[in-house]
């Protein structure tokens, strides 16, 4: 058959490509919130839980450190104390101890069932003017957990903003793959109502149009699963913005306007990762409580002075005066010293093993920052190794695609003029369509290099000022 009198008939008969179905939401469902890459992560940083948890904990830290800091004032204990109470006593030696009340007064020749009011009140005023290091060395462990919060926040910031953009990448993937798969669906269908016209005018073997069907038919199945792929990525997208009602969508036509900024990322110091400032923040807070332990076995002066009176109902020979006698003071006295408390000799031994523990856990923590910093530095080398990769592929998709798409229309009209079968015209579509995803994930995968880049040196602002340079944010 020539090739004009192919294109009458095909003309004639109406065949036509079919554009894609619009999506719509369906009648009652509630719109996706649209974020771009910046409100994605502005609005994961202010709604995520593990955000917030971590913000609490640098919040108790902080009032840790304060309560430390408060060891060093005086402290002024008060009491009253109104009761009514039988009035025997007996001689003899009780050994301390917190369930028999103590009495005070001689011992009665009888027992009695008689009660008598008793009335007591004081203060104690007690103060350490200075120790032997403990204080500081709790005021030291207190603000190296204070650092490893903050440290702990920093990190779960950026590995949540991570997520974040690593999942909003993902939709932009998968919107791609939805287009490219979409347009290879387009180009079967027309191909297929060909082959079928041409066999039903008897102009080609009805195996061609078998063929073009099954072709078809496979690319519908690779459209419906890359919409479920979409569907999937913005369910994962929408779970790490932490969106209550599970929506979300993004726009990401201003990222994918022009190719990222060939600009390096802003170099940062292997020590400013928040991993590695976790790991050092772990082993301040080993050495600390070493100091602690070190400063612990030592004596402790204290400077006293109490105040306080009492009142009973009760005579000195036994008669009880009733009424209310004993609800006031009777007598009040004073006290003023200092008091030096020594540790316990028999802990030695135990105090001894906890330092021998916490001189391990600070060479554990010293390992695992050792670890952590190998971690780091083989990350930067891999993503920066990985970017190079993603910009040569990028500048290559172009060349590959303008080949398929010159292939496959010479391949269709290799197959108009009856030149071609169905099978090369088959595989040139493949061809072109495996070319279209290429092209249009390679710039989604210079900015999922570009994240690694900026995750692997622990601080997405670089990252952000590129996408923003090249109209990828707000």
């Amino acid at each position: 058959m020539t090739r004009p009198l192919l294109l009458l008939t095909l003309a004639g008969l109406g065949v036509f490509a079919t554009p894609a179905a619009s999506q719509t939401p369906a009648a009652g469902t509630a719109s996706p919130q649209t974020f771009t890459l910046q409100d994605a992560l502005r609005y994961a940083a202010d709604h995520y839980p593990s955000v917030k948890a971590a913000i609490e904990e640098v919040n108790a830290s902080s009032a840790g450190v304060n309560v430390a800091k408060a060891a060093s004032l005086p402290r002024l204990d008060s009491v009253w104390q109104t009761n009514r109470a039988t009035v025997n006593n007996v001689t003899g030696l009780l050994l301390p101890q917190s369930v028999v009340p103590g009495i005070s007064g001689p011992p009665l020749p009888d027992a009695s069932s008689q009660s008598a009011w008793g009335t007591a009140a004081g203060a104690l005023f007690s103060w350490e003017p200075f120790d032997l290091g403990l204080r500081a060395a709790e005021v030291r462990s207190a603000e190296a957990a204070l650092t490893r919060a903050r440290a702990s926040e920093g990190l779960t910031r950026l590995e949540v903003e991570t997520a974040v953009a690593s999942a909003f990448l993902a939709v932009v993937q998968a919107e791609q793959a939805v287009t490219a798969a979409q347009a290879d669906v387009d180009r079967r269908t027309l191909l297929a109502r060909a082959a079928q016209t041409l066999a039903d005018n008897q102009l080609r073997p009805g195996a061609e149009a078998s063929r073009a069907d099954a072709e078809l038919a496979a690319a519908r199945t690779r459209s419906i699963l890359a919409r479920q792929d979409l569907v999937l990525a913005q369910a994962s997208l929408a779970r790490f913005l932490g969106v209550p009602d599970g929506l979300a969508a993004v726009n990401a036509a201003p990222l994918l306007a022009s190719v990222a900024p060939a600009a390096p990322l802003a170099s940062e110091t292997a020590a400013s990762h928040p991993l590695l400032q976790v790991r050092q923040a772990a082993v301040a807070i080993a050495r600390a409580q070493e100091d602690v332990l070190a400063d612990t076995n030592r004596p402790r002066l204290f400077v006293q002075s109490a105040l306080f009176a009492r009142g009973s109902g009760a005579a000195f020979n036994g008669t009880l005066d009733g009424g209310a006698s004993g609800l006031w003071f009777d007598r009040a006295n004073w006290a003023a010293g200092f008091q030096v408390v020594f540790p316990n000799l028999f802990e030695i031994s135990s105090l001894r093993a906890r330092r021998a523990a916490s001189a391990a856990t600070m060479r554990a923590e010293t390992a695992r920052y050792d670890e952590a910093q190998l971690l780091v530095t083989s990350q930067q080398r891999a993503a920066t190794a990985i970017t190079e990769a993603a910009r040569a592929v990028a500048a290559n998709t172009p060349v590959q695609l303008a080949a398929a798409r010159q292939s496959e229309a010479q391949a269709s009209a290799r197959y108009q003029a009856g030149l071609a079968s169905i099978v090369e015209v088959a595989d040139a579509q493949s061809l072109l369509a495996q070319a279209e995803y290429q092209n249009a994930v390679a710039r989604v995968g210079i900015w999922r290099a570009l994240l690694g880049e900026a995750v692997a040196r622990g601080d997405l602002a670089s990252f952000r000022a590129l996408a923003s340079s090249a109209g990828g944010v707000r």
